[in-house]
């Protein structure tokens, strides 16, 4: 059964403070859930998209079947959650430098996987989509209705 819930779910390294800064990006997409790239469900999610766990910023889309990966997601984020286009550019052009300084800083010590394109999602991927969602918390915070 679908959940109705995220048509997107944002994949990030929990433990990056420049990935978490990602995830609350999306706060005004109600369509798009986000959960830790190291949680189970995206484990198997990227296991059955690339045939391996490659670690950087993905985000899956169920309606557009695809996932996006590295700089395209970080882009394609920019542009859903209605950023400008310089913003888009600098997140697009900047990203493995914003990564790598934030890597430094924090103390991480893995490297970022070179996925930096948008792919079609794979079949297998497809359907774990649902547990993928079902897993993902929002990050949509509701307008005030008074």
């Amino acid at each position: 059964m679908t959940d109705p819930r995220f048509t997107g779910v944002l994949l990030y390294d929990g433990d990056c403070p420049f990935c978490s800064a990602a995830s609350t990006a999306v706060r005004q997409l109600e369509s798009v859930g986000v959960v830790a790239w190291s949680d189970p469900a995206p484990q198997r999610f990227l296991e059955a998209q690339f045939g391996e766990t490659p670690f950087a910023l993905f985000l899956a889309d169920r309606e557009a079947e695809t996932v996006w990966a590295g700089r395209v997601a970080a882009t394609e984020l920019c542009e859903r959650a209605g950023m400008p286009a310089l913003v888009q550019d600098i997140v697009g052009e900047n990203y493995e430098r914003l990564a790598d300084a934030v890597r430094v800083v924090s103390g991480a010590d893995r490297e970022i996987d070179p996925y930096h394109d948008a792919y079609p999602m794979a079949d297998d991927a497809a359907a774990m989509f649902d547990d993928l969602a079902a897993s993902a918390g929002r990050t949509h915070a509701p307008s005030d209705s008074r």
